[in-house]
């Protein structure tokens, strides 16, 4: 079941408040949990100055996760009516009432 929130886009990466090198992720895990929290913004880890990690909030990376079934839903049903396999739409609804018993 997909659940589509309004407006629920994550925010874009801002490059100098959202990289952090892991040294300083290491003393200010706190902060950095309530900064994706209130921001909505991921925040990506650097080791070596290579980004090695990131950071999203949970309802966040949810959000994300549904949206992405979404898009690949989507894209199988395309494939589908490429292939010839689609149906009408007065047969779907006919189909859809029989099995709700209308």
């Amino acid at each position: 079941m997909y659940v589509i929130h309004e407006k629920c886009y994550m925010k874009r990466l801002r490059v100098n408040e959202d990289i952090r090198p892991m040294s300083e992720f290491r003393t200010g895990i706190a902060s950095f949990f309530k900064q994706i929290h209130d921001t909505k913004r991921p925040l990506i880890i650097t080791q070596h100055g290579k980004g090695v990690a990131v950071l999203l909030d949970a309802g966040e990376y949810e959000a994300m996760q549904e949206r992405i079934e979404l898009l690949q839903d989507i894209q199988t049903s395309i494939g589908q009516i490429q292939a010839g396999q689609g149906v009408d739409n007065d047969s779907a609804k006919t189909t859809v009432l029989e099995r709700i018993g209308k």
